[in-house]
């Protein structure tokens, strides 16, 4: 059997503890080719101490060279790789040691691979197994599913310096450009599932999760970037139900107001409204139902 190198870029910035457990799940992958594990510095000082020659298991430290945040930090790690598959794992997530290894014997002529992910928020744990089935282009782009997560995202080099394209800089703060990456992929070829839970997310640890300004501006960046939501009336109604839970959690109660009206006008049952107008109204604080939400291993 070949085994093709592999790539493992870890964006990071003022977490050295997180980043050393991503580090030691990288170069613990049973895995027989090589990983390279690319560590971008953003917005902060390299670490040295990090990087090691083992030709199998080399990590190199660079500083994100493009645009600050988590895309363009994604982005120099790409540029600065060598394997022949990219992978994604962020400093606060950890792989399970078979994880590469199940993806590159699975992956065939697919331009990607995904697993299952373990979410861990608060000593509480919520399993999340893809399929065929619900990693689909309509899938994602209606219901976004966890499950598909950049963590656990496997994705030929060629593809990303090619006609798929890197990770979207444009995305105000970087938010979902995950979401935005996996409608691309599934766009662009067939994306082979793994359908075991490979990787533990950490919830809670979020740089952004509660800037509701940025989470607004990059919904509606999604919205007009992506022709797809206007044709599915589903999947424009969670988007708007996301907009107007931000803008309640930032006191905008009559801009809530309105987004709630554009989301029951395109699906009645989106569920986001049920949490928004409580929040509208003051009857329960944006962080409860964020909280309560995470500890179900789902988002708003």
């Amino acid at each position: 059997m070949v085994f093709p190198p592999v790539s493992a870029v870890i964006a990071t910035r003022n977490r050295p503890e997180m980043l050393k457990n991503a580090l030691q799940a990288v170069c613990q992958q049973t895995y027989q080719g090589s990983i390279e594990c690319i560590v971008v510095f953003d917005r902060t000082d390299i670490d040295d101490s990090i990087v090691s020659e083992n030709p199998q298991r080399a990590v190199r430290a660079v500083t994100n060279t493009r645009s600050p945040g988590l895309a363009g930090a994604r982005n120099s790690g790409i540029i600065a790789s060598n394997g022949e598959f990219v992978a994604f794992c962020d400093d606060d997530d950890i792989w399970h040691p078979t994880k590469i290894e199940k993806q590159i014997e699975q992956m065939g002529s697919a331009i990607a691979s995904a697993t299952g992910v373990v979410i861990d928020y608060a000593g509480k744990q919520s399993v999340r197994i893809p399929s065929r089935d619900t990693i689909t282009l309509q899938q994602v782009v209606r219901h976004r599913r966890m499950e598909a997560h950049p963590s656990s995202v496997l994705v030929r080099r060629a593809a990303l310096t090619g006609e798929l394209g890197m990770i979207d800089e444009a995305l105000p703060g970087s938010f979902a450009e995950d979401y935005d990456f996996m409608i691309r992929l599934l766009q662009a070829g067939h994306v082979s599932i793994v359908e075991e839970a490979l990787v533990t997310i950490r919830w809670g640890q979020s740089l952004f999760a509660k800037d509701w300004a940025t989470i607004v501006r990059a919904i509606d960046y999604l919205i007009a970037k992506h022709e797809i939501f206007s044709k599915d009336r589903r999947a424009l109604a969670r988007l708007y139900g996301q907009r107007g839970f931000a803008e309640a959690a930032m006191g905008n109660r009559s801009r809530a107001l309105r987004d709630v009206w554009r989301t029951v006008r395109l699906y009645p049952l989106e569920k986001r409204t049920s949490v928004t107008l409580p929040v509208v109204l003051g009857l329960i604080s944006p962080e409860r139902v964020m909280h309560w939400a995470n500890e179900r291993g789902r988002g708003i």
